[in-house]
């Protein structure tokens, strides 16, 4: 049995891709199909998340700053506490408190995708040197991949590397995507510490391990080109301080000299973070689409809000990502001004406008949506 049925009418790039997963899927004609039907843009929303939001463009290096500091550092406070205590239930609450504050501190990889250069010196480089390499997930895996997930004609097609049809698939596939997460941290040691150096003597690996292992992405049938330029330069550092790091850290643990104990807790609390993480993404989409080129609105309605008043949202999809819905329709704005841009918009536009619809509760029902639509294999 297939995973989902695709829609017939889907593009052509989609289709073959598509067909490999089911045996009994209908075969591909050659025929030419009809042209795909694209709803209309609400215009009157475009315009007022553009007019409204003028004076919000700009990121507050303060803001930044402070936060990202605050977090990492409550995190690896609480990670140090957990990793040496004998405590067991300090442990866990210290953990727990790990996960959350590194979370958050990670989730700043998003904002710098969409930092322009020169806007926020060097927070990229500070970002890097505190997070991305001692936590495994250099800015590199993102840059360049999540720009694509934005691009109006890639998103939700078989080219956007973080978008499945998770609605349209069978319901084993939700707990398999979200625990899948647990193992990332090992997966990541074992690509810097190992994969990476082989990766410079063996080119057929080094194509492998770029195409493949190169970024933080759930569609399993996009394939990353090789970076150029500046990205190139970047992608350069940071691999070669996240892998002298992994190997560092596989090397200190098998002589002993970090305590077993500690390797662990770290191990825990990062696989904690991307458990978190893929739960976040999980309800960042409806995943409704399967694989036709969508409007900016279709793209808008296919993302997610959770706005206040409800507090939870600020621990499971902090910095910014409760206003996923509004990021997709005003990507350059900085997170610090998402609250107030939802809150002019709300007040600006009328009830029939299409901007309520993406505006969602909570996570649970987001889930038991998702789960729901998935038991049916068909959109709500």
């Amino acid at each position: 049995m297939p995973l989902y049925r695709p829609n017939p009418l889907r593009s052509q790039k989609v289709r073959p891709i598509f067909q490999t997963l089911t045996k009994d899927a209908a075969p591909v004609q050659d025929t030419a199909k009809p042209p795909l039907k694209i709803r209309r843009d609400d215009k009157a929303m475009l315009r007022a998340a553009a007019d409204v939001t003028r004076d919000l463009n700009k990121p507050d290096a303060r803001i930044y700053w402070v936060d990202f500091l605050a977090s990492a550092f409550l995190g690896y406070g609480a990670l140090a506490l957990a990793a040496t205590t004998s405590n067991t239930l300090v442990m866990f609450i210290a953990a727990v408190v790990s996960i959350l504050a590194l979370f958050r501190a990670g989730s700043f990889i998003h904002e710098l995708t969409h930092i322009k250069k020169g806007e926020l010196g060097g927070f990229k480089l500070g970002w890097n040197l505190i997070v991305g390499v001692p936590l495994l997930i250099p800015s590199f895996l993102y840059e360049g991949i999540h720009n694509l997930h934005h691009a109006k004609i890639r998103y939700g097609t078989i080219e956007d590397p973080e978008y499945l049809p998770l609605a349209l698939m069978k319901p084993w596939t939700l707990p398999l995507f979200v625990v899948s997460a647990a193992l990332a941290p090992l997966a990541l040691l074992f690509r810097f510490a190992v994969l990476a150096p082989l990766s410079l003597a063996v080119p057929s690996l080094r194509k492998l391990v770029v195409e493949r292992f190169s970024g933080l992405q759930i569609n399993p049938y996009f394939r990353r080109k090789a970076a150029e330029g500046e990205l190139a330069r970047q992608w350069r550092w940071q691999e070669i301080a996240t892998s002298a790091w992994a190997i560092a850290l596989v090397t200190l643990t098998v002589s002993g000299v970090v305590p077993l104990q500690a390797v662990l807790v770290f191990l825990g609390v990062t696989s904690g973070t991307m458990l978190l993480n893929q739960t976040r993404t999980l309800v960042a989409h409806l995943w409704e689409n399967d694989g036709e080129p969508l409007s900016v609105t279709e793209q808008y309605l296919d993302s997610v809000n959770v706005p206040p008043p409800g507090l939870a949202a600020e621990l499971w999809a902090p910095v910014g990502l409760r206003y996923h819905a509004l990021h997709h329709l005003l990507p350059g704005l900085p997170y610090h001004a998402l609250p107030l841009a939802h809150r002019r918009l709300k007040e600006t536009l009328g009830a029939d406008s299409a901007y309520h619809g993406a505006n969602y509760g909570g996570l649970f029902g987001l889930v038991g949506r998702l789960a729901v639509n998935s038991w049916r294999g068909k959109k709500a």
